[in-house]
């Protein structure tokens, strides 16, 4: 990778469900950077964001990150009920070669819920310890899909002071997102990157 910049892509193209949706994508983020990606339902947001957090390939194009680079956070939460919200971080610490969960507890205001089991929080809290992973996974670059889904006006403002905090530290975001997080960020609009569709003959090829 060349340069400073800890996210580039270069003329990517993704597809969803063997159909393309975007080509041409091009933009890199530097540390302390953050870009919003946006674009109404079915733009891509999702796609791109898998591709960037490797869990999809693009069908061309190159996205150049260091290996460990990403950390995603999707519409589930991704944490398990019978733990404790404690245990929860510290298992993705441990996951992660990290120790320290007091960070992360303290950010999202999880301290006073340290103790309950996950299954027993409310569809905020649980988002809010969903996302609080991301600080113990020590990764520069957070990859974040509709990030404030369930959260109440408070924790909305939690989170943006996590990634301001996170960016600050040199660390750097890009998130799909419908509302404005107040955070100092570019803003991509992807309806500009939509993939031609397909003729009929490569339609039907592509569920065959």
């Amino acid at each position: 990778m060349s340069g400073d910049g800890l996210l580039t892509l270069r003329d990517v193209a993704v597809a969803r469900g063997g159909l393309p949706v975007l080509a041409g994508v091009s933009f890199a983020i530097a540390p302390g950077e953050a870009l919003v990606l946006r674009g109404p339902n079915g733009s891509g947001k999702t796609t791109l964001l898998r591709a960037i957090a490797g869990l999809q390939p693009v069908d061309a194009g190159a996205i150049e990150a260091d290996p460990d680079a990403i950390a995603y956070a999707a519409h589930a939460d991704g944490i398990k009920g019978t733990l404790t919200v404690a245990e929860n971080l510290s298992f993705w610490a441990g996951l992660f070669g990290t120790d320290d969960i007091s960070r992360a507890l303290s950010a999202f205001n999880l301290v006073d819920l340290a103790d309950r089991p996950a299954q027993a929080l409310s569809a905020g809290q649980k988002r809010r310890l969903g996302l609080s992973r991301l600080i113990v996974t020590g990764r520069p670059v957070w990859a974040l899909d509709e990030p404030t889904v369930s959260l109440d006006r408070a924790s909305v403002g939690l989170f943006a002071d996590a990634v301001r905090g996170h960016m600050e530290m040199g660390g750097a975001a890009v998130m799909a997102t419908h509302i404005d997080l107040g955070i100092d960020a570019r803003e991509l609009d992807l309806t500009g990157y939509r993939a031609a569709l397909p003729t009929s003959g490569a339609f039907d090829e592509a569920f065959q």
